[in-house]
Protein backbone atom coordinates (compact mmCIF):
# COMPACT_ATOMS: atom_id res chain seq x y z
CA UNK A 1 0.00 0.00 0.00
CA UNK A 2 1.15 3.55 -0.68
CA UNK A 3 1.09 5.42 2.62
CA UNK A 4 1.63 9.13 3.31
CA UNK A 5 2.81 9.97 6.82
CA UNK A 6 2.72 13.68 7.60
CA UNK A 7 5.19 14.39 10.37
CA UNK A 8 6.95 11.17 9.37
CA UNK A 9 10.33 12.65 10.19
CA UNK A 10 9.21 13.59 13.70
CA UNK A 11 9.00 11.76 16.97
CA UNK A 12 5.94 9.51 16.68
CA UNK A 13 6.03 9.64 12.90
CA UNK A 14 9.52 8.18 12.59
CA UNK A 15 8.48 5.15 14.63
CA UNK A 16 5.31 4.66 12.57
CA UNK A 17 7.28 4.97 9.32
CA UNK A 18 9.83 2.42 10.49
CA UNK A 19 7.10 -0.09 11.26
CA UNK A 20 5.28 0.53 7.98
CA UNK A 21 8.42 0.03 5.92
CA UNK A 22 9.25 -3.15 7.80
CA UNK A 23 5.78 -4.41 6.86
CA UNK A 24 6.55 -3.75 3.18
CA UNK A 25 4.51 -0.62 2.49
CA UNK A 26 5.66 2.17 0.19
CA UNK A 27 5.89 5.12 2.57
CA UNK A 28 6.03 8.80 1.60
CA UNK A 29 7.56 11.12 4.21
CA UNK A 30 7.40 14.80 3.21
CA UNK A 31 10.27 16.97 4.46
CA UNK A 32 9.30 20.26 6.11
CA UNK A 33 11.95 22.01 4.01
CA UNK A 34 10.11 20.91 0.85
CA UNK A 35 6.47 20.83 1.95
CA UNK A 36 4.79 23.26 4.35
CA UNK A 37 1.42 21.72 5.14
CA UNK A 38 0.08 25.07 6.36
CA UNK A 39 0.31 26.26 2.71
CA UNK A 40 -2.40 24.93 0.40
CA UNK A 41 -0.20 24.89 -2.72
CA UNK A 42 2.48 22.79 -1.00
CA UNK A 43 -0.05 20.37 0.43
CA UNK A 44 -1.93 20.03 -2.86
CA UNK A 45 1.29 19.34 -4.75
CA UNK A 46 2.22 16.65 -2.22
CA UNK A 47 -1.07 14.78 -2.67
CA UNK A 48 -1.07 15.19 -6.46
CA UNK A 49 2.46 13.80 -6.77
CA UNK A 50 2.15 10.92 -4.29
CA UNK A 51 -1.49 9.72 -4.68
CA UNK A 52 -1.59 7.93 -1.31
CA UNK A 53 -4.09 5.19 -0.48
CA UNK A 54 -3.73 5.67 3.28
CA UNK A 55 -2.76 8.81 5.23
CA UNK A 56 -1.45 9.10 8.77
CA UNK A 57 -1.74 12.75 9.78
CA UNK A 58 0.81 13.02 12.58
CA UNK A 59 2.30 16.44 11.81
CA UNK A 60 1.78 19.05 14.52
CA UNK A 61 3.27 22.20 15.95
CA UNK A 62 3.42 21.56 19.68
CA UNK A 63 5.53 22.00 22.81
CA UNK A 64 5.39 22.16 26.57
CA UNK A 65 3.66 24.76 28.73
CA UNK A 66 6.22 27.47 27.98
CA UNK A 67 6.10 26.90 24.22
CA UNK A 68 2.29 26.94 24.28
CA UNK A 69 2.29 30.22 26.19
CA UNK A 70 4.73 31.76 23.72
CA UNK A 71 2.99 30.55 20.54
CA UNK A 72 -0.79 30.34 21.11
CA UNK A 73 -1.73 31.92 17.80
CA UNK A 74 0.77 29.96 15.77
CA UNK A 75 -0.18 26.64 17.36
CA UNK A 76 -3.87 27.28 16.76
CA UNK A 77 -3.45 28.33 13.14
CA UNK A 78 -0.83 25.79 12.09
CA UNK A 79 -2.62 22.77 13.52
CA UNK A 80 -6.01 23.90 12.22
CA UNK A 81 -4.73 24.52 8.69
CA UNK A 82 -2.74 21.30 8.47
CA UNK A 83 -5.70 19.23 9.60
CA UNK A 84 -8.17 20.98 7.30
CA UNK A 85 -5.92 20.70 4.26
CA UNK A 86 -5.16 17.01 4.87
CA UNK A 87 -8.88 16.22 5.12
CA UNK A 88 -9.86 18.22 2.05
CA UNK A 89 -7.03 16.87 -0.09
CA UNK A 90 -7.70 13.31 1.06
CA UNK A 91 -11.27 13.79 -0.14
CA UNK A 92 -10.23 15.31 -3.47
CA UNK A 93 -7.67 12.58 -4.18
CA UNK A 94 -9.76 9.61 -3.13
CA UNK A 95 -7.73 8.50 -0.13
CA UNK A 96 -9.15 5.31 1.36
CA UNK A 97 -8.51 6.14 5.01
CA UNK A 98 -7.07 8.92 7.18
CA UNK A 99 -5.72 8.24 10.68
CA UNK A 100 -5.37 11.47 12.65
CA UNK A 101 -3.36 12.09 15.82
CA UNK A 102 -5.34 14.20 18.25
CA UNK A 103 -4.16 15.27 21.69
CA UNK A 104 -5.04 14.79 25.34
CA UNK A 105 -4.80 18.60 25.54
CA UNK A 106 -8.21 18.72 23.85
CA UNK A 107 -9.95 17.53 27.02
CA UNK A 108 -11.61 20.09 29.33
CA UNK A 109 -9.46 21.41 32.17
CA UNK A 110 -11.52 19.78 34.90
CA UNK A 111 -12.49 16.55 33.16
CA UNK A 112 -13.22 13.83 35.76
CA UNK A 113 -10.55 11.14 35.75
CA UNK A 114 -10.24 8.84 34.00
CA UNK A 115 -10.92 10.92 30.88
CA UNK A 116 -13.64 9.28 28.79
CA UNK A 117 -14.05 10.09 25.13
CA UNK A 118 -17.64 11.18 25.76
CA UNK A 119 -16.34 13.95 28.08
CA UNK A 120 -14.42 15.68 25.31
CA UNK A 121 -16.98 18.46 24.88
CA UNK A 122 -17.92 19.01 28.53
CA UNK A 123 -15.84 22.15 29.07
CA UNK A 124 -12.94 24.30 27.91
CA UNK A 125 -9.35 22.99 27.79
CA UNK A 126 -6.65 24.09 30.24
CA UNK A 127 -5.77 27.66 29.29
CA UNK A 128 -2.06 27.28 28.55
CA UNK A 129 -2.64 24.74 25.79
CA UNK A 130 -6.24 25.55 24.79
CA UNK A 131 -5.43 26.99 21.32
CA UNK A 132 -3.59 23.80 20.36
CA UNK A 133 -6.25 21.55 21.91
CA UNK A 134 -9.16 23.42 20.30
CA UNK A 135 -7.49 23.29 16.88
CA UNK A 136 -7.12 19.52 17.17
CA UNK A 137 -10.75 19.15 18.28
CA UNK A 138 -11.78 21.10 15.19
CA UNK A 139 -9.99 18.51 13.06
CA UNK A 140 -12.01 15.80 14.81
CA UNK A 141 -15.23 17.63 13.89
CA UNK A 142 -13.97 18.06 10.34
CA UNK A 143 -13.20 14.38 10.03
CA UNK A 144 -16.67 13.43 11.26
CA UNK A 145 -18.27 15.95 8.91
CA UNK A 146 -16.29 14.65 5.93
CA UNK A 147 -17.30 11.11 6.84
CA UNK A 148 -20.98 12.12 6.90
CA UNK A 149 -20.96 14.17 3.71
CA UNK A 150 -18.28 12.55 1.55
CA UNK A 151 -17.75 9.09 3.04
CA UNK A 152 -14.11 9.81 3.95
CA UNK A 153 -13.05 7.16 6.45
CA UNK A 154 -11.34 9.29 9.11
CA UNK A 155 -10.15 7.80 12.41
CA UNK A 156 -9.18 10.08 15.30
CA UNK A 157 -6.93 8.91 18.16
CA UNK A 158 -6.25 10.76 21.41
CA UNK A 159 -2.84 9.64 22.68
CA UNK A 160 -1.55 10.32 26.17
CA UNK A 161 1.69 12.30 26.55
CA UNK A 162 4.33 10.44 24.52
CA UNK A 163 7.98 9.85 25.40
CA UNK A 164 10.85 7.68 24.24
CA UNK A 165 13.83 7.56 21.86
CA UNK A 166 13.98 10.37 19.26
CA UNK A 167 11.89 12.71 21.41
CA UNK A 168 12.48 16.47 21.30
CA UNK A 169 15.14 17.36 23.90
CA UNK A 170 15.25 21.10 23.09
CA UNK A 171 14.67 22.80 26.44
CA UNK A 172 12.73 25.64 24.81
CA UNK A 173 10.06 23.42 23.26
CA UNK A 174 10.33 19.96 24.85
CA UNK A 175 7.81 18.25 27.11
CA UNK A 176 8.51 17.30 30.70
CA UNK A 177 10.21 13.89 30.33
CA UNK A 178 12.88 14.82 27.74
CA UNK A 179 13.46 18.14 29.52
CA UNK A 180 14.03 16.38 32.85
CA UNK A 181 16.30 13.75 31.32
CA UNK A 182 18.44 16.38 29.65
CA UNK A 183 18.65 18.61 32.71
CA UNK A 184 19.51 15.74 35.03
CA UNK A 185 22.20 14.38 32.73
CA UNK A 186 23.92 17.74 32.25
CA UNK A 187 25.66 17.49 35.59
CA UNK A 188 24.02 20.45 37.33
CA UNK A 189 23.56 20.55 41.11
CA UNK A 190 20.02 21.89 40.87
CA UNK A 191 17.03 21.37 38.58
CA UNK A 192 14.21 23.92 38.70
CA UNK A 193 10.77 22.69 37.68
CA UNK A 194 7.56 24.63 37.08
CA UNK A 195 4.66 24.50 39.53
CA UNK A 196 4.47 22.52 42.74
CA UNK A 197 4.76 18.99 41.36
CA UNK A 198 1.20 18.00 42.26
CA UNK A 199 -0.38 17.65 38.78
CA UNK A 200 -0.63 14.14 37.41
CA UNK A 201 0.05 12.97 33.89
CA UNK A 202 -0.18 9.75 31.93
CA UNK A 203 2.73 8.81 29.70
CA UNK A 204 2.77 6.41 26.76
CA UNK A 205 5.97 4.93 25.36
CA UNK A 206 6.35 5.86 21.69
CA UNK A 207 6.67 2.27 20.41
CA UNK A 208 3.36 1.44 22.07
CA UNK A 209 1.79 4.51 20.46
CA UNK A 210 3.04 3.42 17.03
CA UNK A 211 1.44 0.02 17.60
CA UNK A 212 -1.88 1.70 18.43
CA UNK A 213 -1.85 3.77 15.24
CA UNK A 214 -1.08 0.76 13.06
CA UNK A 215 -3.78 -1.32 14.71
CA UNK A 216 -6.34 1.46 14.30
CA UNK A 217 -5.52 1.75 10.60
CA UNK A 218 -5.93 -1.99 10.18
CA UNK A 219 -8.95 -2.71 12.40
CA UNK A 220 -10.97 0.43 13.22
CA UNK A 221 -13.31 2.32 10.90
CA UNK A 222 -15.48 4.25 13.35
CA UNK A 223 -16.29 7.96 13.69
CA UNK A 224 -15.83 8.12 17.47
CA UNK A 225 -12.51 9.35 18.88
CA UNK A 226 -10.46 6.79 20.78
CA UNK A 227 -8.09 7.30 23.71
CA UNK A 228 -4.67 5.66 23.47
CA UNK A 229 -2.71 5.32 26.69
CA UNK A 230 -1.78 3.18 29.67
CA UNK A 231 -4.57 4.20 32.05
CA UNK A 232 -1.91 4.92 34.73
CA UNK A 233 -1.19 8.42 36.10
CA UNK A 234 1.82 9.71 38.03
CA UNK A 235 2.44 13.06 39.73
CA UNK A 236 5.08 15.31 38.21
CA UNK A 237 6.89 15.23 41.56
CA UNK A 238 7.06 11.43 41.54
CA UNK A 239 8.04 11.48 37.88
CA UNK A 240 10.94 13.81 38.62
CA UNK A 241 12.11 11.55 41.44
CA UNK A 242 11.91 8.49 39.18
CA UNK A 243 13.91 10.15 36.41
CA UNK A 244 16.47 11.27 38.98
CA UNK A 245 16.84 7.65 40.05
CA UNK A 246 17.13 6.35 36.48
CA UNK A 247 19.67 9.02 35.44
CA UNK A 248 21.65 8.89 38.68
CA UNK A 249 20.95 12.57 39.43
CA UNK A 250 21.83 13.43 43.03
CA UNK A 251 21.25 17.20 42.98
CA UNK A 252 18.33 19.17 44.34
CA UNK A 253 14.91 19.38 42.68
CA UNK A 254 13.44 22.87 43.21
CA UNK A 255 9.80 23.75 42.48
CA UNK A 256 9.06 27.24 41.12
CA UNK A 257 5.49 27.76 42.32
CA UNK A 258 5.28 31.11 40.52
CA UNK A 259 5.05 29.11 37.30
CA UNK A 260 1.83 27.37 36.16
CA UNK A 261 1.04 23.77 36.95
CA UNK A 262 -1.03 23.16 33.83
CA UNK A 263 -4.01 20.80 33.91
CA UNK A 264 -4.49 19.33 37.43
CA UNK A 265 -4.90 15.67 36.47
CA UNK A 266 -4.70 13.53 33.36
CA UNK A 267 -5.54 9.86 33.08
CA UNK A 268 -7.31 8.22 30.18
CA UNK A 269 -10.01 5.60 30.13
CA UNK A 270 -8.45 3.19 27.62
CA UNK A 271 -10.93 0.33 27.30
CA UNK A 272 -12.37 1.60 24.00
CA UNK A 273 -9.02 1.09 22.22
CA UNK A 274 -8.75 -2.47 23.49
CA UNK A 275 -12.34 -3.31 22.59
CA UNK A 276 -12.33 -1.68 19.13
CA UNK A 277 -8.91 -2.59 17.78
CA UNK A 278 -7.13 -4.70 20.38
CA UNK A 279 -4.61 -2.19 21.71
CA UNK A 280 -3.12 -2.44 25.19
CA UNK A 281 0.11 -0.68 26.20
CA UNK A 282 2.97 -3.07 26.95
CA UNK A 283 5.76 -0.86 28.34
CA UNK A 284 5.89 0.21 31.98
CA UNK A 285 6.91 3.79 32.70
CA UNK A 286 10.16 2.86 34.42
CA UNK A 287 11.21 0.50 31.63
CA UNK A 288 10.36 3.13 29.03
CA UNK A 289 12.30 5.80 30.92
CA UNK A 290 15.33 3.52 31.16
CA UNK A 291 15.23 2.84 27.42
CA UNK A 292 14.89 6.55 26.70
CA UNK A 293 17.82 7.50 28.95
CA UNK A 294 19.96 4.73 27.44
CA UNK A 295 19.14 5.95 23.92
CA UNK A 296 19.90 9.57 24.84
CA UNK A 297 23.27 8.57 26.27
CA UNK A 298 24.09 6.63 23.11
CA UNK A 299 23.63 9.87 21.16
CA UNK A 300 26.58 11.26 23.10
CA UNK A 301 24.71 13.17 25.78
CA UNK A 302 25.26 12.99 29.51
CA UNK A 303 27.59 10.52 31.15
CA UNK A 304 27.71 7.93 28.36
CA UNK A 305 29.98 5.69 30.38
CA UNK A 306 27.64 5.16 33.31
Amino acid sequence: MKVLVTGGGGFLGSHVVERLRTAGHEVVVPRRADVDLTHWDDAERLFAETRPELVYHLAAEVGGIGANQANPGRYWLANLLMGAYVLELSRLHGVGKVVVAGTVCAYPKFTPTPFREDDLWNGYPEETNAPYGVAKKSVLVGGQAYRDQYGLNTVFLLPANLYGPRDNFDLETSHVIPALIRKMLEGTDEVVLWGDGSPTREFLYVDDAATAFLLAAERYDGADPVNVGTGVEISIRELAETIADVTGFTGEIVWDENRPNGQPRRRLETTRAEELFGFRAQTSLRDGLQRTVDWYRRQGHGDVGR
